[in-house]
C-alpha cells in the first residue's frame, strides 16, 4: 500500500511554497496522513477492521473498546483535516500574494508604456508642426501666388 504523492505545482509561487513545506518533517508527515485519510484505501481498511472486530468477537456488544479507539481516531483525524485546511489557506494566500505582485508589476509597466506613448505623441506633434510650418517650394516661381485656370489647354500651331 503506497501513499500517492502529489505532482509539483507548475505555478512558481506554489512550487516555492511546496518546497518550503517539504523542508520540515512534521509537514511531510501531516501531508502524508491527510492524503491517506482522504483515500478509499482508508475506507476499505476501516470496513475490514470493523468487520473483523465484530466477526472474530474481539469484544462483546456494545463494543466499548472499539468505540473508544474510533473516537480517538476521529479526534486525531479532525486535527489533520484542520491542518489540511490551513495548508489550503496558505496556498491560497501564496497565490493571492503572487497575483498582487504581478498586478503591481503590470501597473508599473503600463505607466512606463503610457509615458513612452506620451513622448511619441509629443515628438509626432513636433515633427508635424515643423513640416507643416514650412512652405512647399513653388515650381513655377510665381512666389506662391495661385495660378488661375483658364480652361483646357489649347494645342499649339507649331
Amino acid at each position: 500500500m503506497s501513499i500517492r504523492t502529489l505532482p509539483m505545482p507548475s505555478n512558481p509561487a506554489l512550487r516555492q511554497h511546496a518546497q518550503q513545506r517539504a523542508q520540515k518533517a512534521e509537514n511531510r508527515i501531516a501531508d502524508a496522513i491527510t492524503r491517506f485519510a482522504g483515500s478509499m484505501q482508508f475506507v476499505y481498511i476501516h470496513v475490514l477492521w470493523f468487520a473483523a472486530w465484530i466477526v472474530f468477537k474481539v469484544e462483546h456488544y456494545p463494543f466499548g473498546l472499539l468505540t473508544m479507539i474510533v473516537s480517538l481516531e476521529a479526534i486525531f483525524l479532525s486535527t489533520f483535516v484542520m491542518i489540511s485546511q490551513n495548508r489550503g489557506d496558505e496556498k491560497r494566500q501564496v497565490l493571492a500574494d503572487h497575483q498582487w505582485q504581478m498586478v503591481q508589476e503590470e501597473e508599473h509597466q503600463n505607466e512606463e508604456l503610457l509615458g513612452l506613448s506620451n513622448q511619441i505623441l509629443e515628438l509626432t506633434r513636433a515633427i508635424h508642426a515643423m513640416t507643416s510650418g514650412r512652405a512647399a517650394p513653388d515650381p513655377a516661381g510665381t512666389g506662391g501666388a495661385a495660378m488661375q485656370d483658364s480652361g483646357p489647354a489649347k494645342p499649339s500651331d507649331s
